[in-house]
């Protein structure tokens, strides 16, 4: 099946766990129905948001690519602002991959970040 066929249908759901003021990052691969060989994404865009619902704030996380692989990261000076109490989680936020193949756009991971409360401190 060629990945256009999939294009719009059911997201990978996924659980981010964070702890508030980390950086962190989860990688992506874009394979074709044998698992291993990967989709051509030459011209590919990606953007990923996180949205904090209690604060009503989008934050857009850093998306990079390179040998097949997408990385989305979400940094501590963005992290840092996510909840403001202590306890085993903090916040949560929606979060997904929107991708712009140049002829349809598509959003393949849809998700939710739990964030975990950090105990104080700095580096």
């Amino acid at each position: 099946m060629a990945l256009q066929e999939f294009f719009g249908s059911d997201p990978a759901r996924v659980t981010w766990k964070i702890v508030r003021g980390d950086t962190s990052a989860i990688k992506v691969s874009f394979l074709q129905d044998n698992e291993t060989t990967p989709y051509s994404t030459v011209g590919w865009d990606f953007v990923s948001i996180a949205y904090d619902p209690k604060t009503d704030t989008e934050f857009e996380l850093e998306t990079s690519f390179a040998s097949n692989v997408l990385t989305i990261t979400a940094p501590s000076d963005v992290t840092v602002e996510w909840g403001s109490t202590y306890g085993s989680v903090v916040a949560e936020l929606l979060f997904d991959l929107q991708v712009d193949t140049g002829t349809q756009i598509w959003t393949p991971i849809v998700g939710t970040i739990s964030v975990v409360g950090d105990v104080g401190g700095s580096l």
